[in-house]
């Protein structure tokens, strides 16, 4: 009767380590293959086929920079660029006229002209804000007289602020009772594009005016058979206007000079910055590459040489 004799520790019942098996690091990850002898990776670059590669993906990177370089001009706008004179008065006519509306160049701009107010198409527009308080603009419809404007056009002049809306239905009542109101006078102020429409809320009149839009006033004024301006006349308390403010206690509405145009299109750097990194890819690929071309030799002469 046989007795059972116990395998010795590392007998062939365990599995073995194969001796050329690569051997984990300690961090449990394998080591990266290090490649030895010819070719190095400067030799795989020299070679005639990575240099035409290098060559075109220098004029493709030099493509790309000279694109940067564009957007980046087009970036900062030509600073010699004459800025426009928003503050010394001209004709109206000068600044806008009712068939090309409001302008980049005559938005904003101070200017004169001759017109009389008619009765009964004064409006309110509310809420507005006026040296950071809130209240309601008083709203008048002016038919213009030549030579600084065109003759028999209309024109929405917002001609005072008030602290209530109250405050402008009396104001427009003195306004519209004084007979003078409806006399030629001579006006200056800030000729200013239309905002944009407000729809009103829940429950709120759809008459009610919250923005200056000359087109909606143009609808509820009275006798209009003429062109409109497309914008509006900020009034300032300068000449006739001054008595006619002081008549209705109403206080100038805020008369801001437009900010100057930005000279940095952000966008444009945007662009300018995204074309430098595609010319910098450009080359990092060749790099790629190439390298990828060398490790590949010399993986496959590890492997011709384990086949032998």
């Amino acid at each position: 009767m046989s007795s059972t004799q116990p395998h010795p520790s590392g007998s062939a019942d365990q599995p073995q380590p194969e001796p050329d098996a690569p051997q984990p690091t300690p961090q449990g990850r394998s080591k990266r293959p290090e490649y030895l002898g010819d070719p190095t990776l400067a030799q795989v670059m020299r070679r005639p086929r990575w240099i035409l590669a290098l060559v075109f993906a220098m004029l493709v990177a030099a493509v790309f920079a000279w694109l940067g370089q564009w957007q980046m001009d087009s970036a900062v706008r030509n600073a010699a660029v004459e800025e426009v004179d928003t503050e010394t008065p001209r004709p109206l006519a000068e600044a806008s006229d009712t068939l090309m509306g409001v302008t980049d160049e005559g938005a904003g701009v101070v200017v004169r002209l001759e017109g009389a107010f008619v009765p009964g198409d004064s409006r309110i527009v509310a809420p507005r804000l006026n040296d950071g308080e809130n209240g309601a603009w008083v709203v008048g419809h002016l038919v213009t007289e030549g030579p600084d404007a065109e003759p028999g056009a209309h024109l929405a002049v917002a001609i005072g602020w008030a602290a209530s809306e109250a405050d402008a239905e009396r104001a427009i009542e003195t306004l519209e009772a004084d007979p003078a109101f409806a006399e030629g006078r001579a006006l200056e102020g800030r000729f200013m594009p239309p905002e944009g429409p407000q729809v009103p809320g829940a429950g709120e009149d759809p008459q009610v005016m919250r923005t200056m839009i000359p087109a909606f006033l143009a609808n509820v004024w009275t006798g209009v058979d003429s062109p409109v301006y497309s914008g509006y006349l900020v009034l300032h308390d300068t000449g006739a206007a001054a008595p006619l403010l002081a008549e209705a206690d109403l206080d100038p509405v805020d008369s801001v000079a437009p900010l100057p145009p930005e000279t940095v299109n952000w966008l444009n750097i945007f662009y300018g910055v995204e074309w430098i990194v595609f010319a910098g890819f450009a080359l990092f690929l060749w790099y790629r590459l190439t390298r990828d071309a060398w490790e590949k030799e010399h993986e496959l002469k590890l492997l011709q040489a384990a086949q032998e």
